[in-house]
């Protein structure tokens, strides 16, 4: 169990719960701490299968992997879930489940830290019992917390200008987006991206995507935007008005600026995109900024980030997987940490 041996300092803390380890989950977590780019001095608690842990390592060095390291040399809440030999899949899910509940009670604890999360499986979950559409729902109620947001964000290694994509709509199949998009829901998302864009700069920059091809074309190819969607982003606009807000702009050239400011120094910068829908955001995310992309959920009163991939089942225990993004993940969460305005009372 949770050993208290280095709870007494005061270093910054990053909690890691460890996803499905049926998954890649143990293994891009050896490789990213093996990582110059993770500073030495911040203090690493691991919480999933400490024998989990130790195998993943023993097969990579079998598989001729060396840039690992030792999972013996770091503190492991390891929490001994029961695992079904006759339905693995549910176990793992379980497992994951709970590795992220307890991970988080333990980051609450800490003023000074921050939670880093690996993939998990919804299936799974759902499986073994968990009916949640992903780990940013489960924060939020464990939080307490209504209003919170899926923003993948990445730091340019080029330029250093950080790209950010908040998500309006998460983990729902898109029949359903036009449904769940109000008014409302619209600026508390603005409200989000806004705080958080303005820990960067004074006036902030920000996009809304359209929701339909050509952001509707004046109704001939949807309704939603002449509707409400641009009354919407008017009157948000005028209650902030220090925040430069455009669109909604035609989904197909929303991002083409952020291609340019992500690799050309002089390119024009903006500060946050909101998107209507998942795979709306995370296409051009994906595609700009490949494996330095993060998945942050801003509105708790901690940072919390993950990589921006899945579970890599097809590639699990082949030592084959890249963990740039879990290292971006890690580096992403200290940073964001820095910055205390991020953060309600923690």
């Amino acid at each position: 169990m949770y050993s208290k041996k280095n709870t007494i300092n005061n270093k910054f803390k990053i909690v890691l719960s460890v996803g499905d380890e049926s998954g890649i989950g143990p293994e891009i977590i050896l490789k990213a701490l093996y990582s110059q780019e993770i500073p030495k001095e911040i203090d690493i608690l691991i919480v999933g299968s400490k024998k989990i842990l130790q195998e993943t390592f023993i097969s990579l060095q079998s598989l001729g992997v060396e840039n690992i390291v030792d999972p013996n040399n770091y503190e492991i809440h390891d929490l001994n879930i029961p695992f079904a030999i006759s339905n693995p899949k549910l176990s793992f899910g379980n497992a994951s489940f709970h590795y992220l509940k307890q991970a988080i009670e333990i980051v609450k604890k800490y003023p000074s830290s921050a939670l880093v999360t690996g993939p998990i499986c919804k299936k799974s979950w759902s499986l073994a019992g968990h009916n949640f559409s992903g780990q940013t729902e489960v924060l939020a109620e464990s939080c307490g917390i209504k209003n919170v947001g899926m923003l993948f964000t990445a730091k340019s290694p080029f330029t250093g200008w950080r790209f950010n994509t908040l998500l309006a709509t998460t983990h729902i199949a898109l029949c359903e987006v036009p449904k769940k998009l109000t008014t409302n829901l619209i600026h508390s998302k603005l409200d989000l991206l806004s705080a958080f864009s303005s820990n960067y700069l004074k006036n902030p920059t920000l996009k809304v995507a359209g929701l339909n091809p050509h952001a509707g074309e004046d109704g001939i190819l949807g309704s939603e935007e002449n509707d409400w969607i641009n009354d919407a982003i008017k009157t948000w606009s005028k209650k902030n008005k220090e925040i430069k807000l455009s669109g909604p702009i035609s989904p197909d050239s929303c991002w083409n600026s952020s291609a340019k400011a992500w690799r050309e120094q002089e390119a024009e910068k903006h500060d946050g995109i909101l998107a209507m829908y998942h795979d709306q955001g995370l296409i051009p995310m994906k595609v700009i900024a490949l494996n330095y992309s993060v998945n942050t959920t801003i509105g708790l009163p901690f940072i919390r980030t993950s990589p921006d991939h899945g579970t890599g089942f097809d590639i699990a225990g082949k030592g084959i997987a890249q963990p740039q993004s879990m290292i971006e993940a890690i580096k992403t969460a200290i940073d964001l940490t820095k910055n205390s305005n991020l953060l309600s009372t923690h």
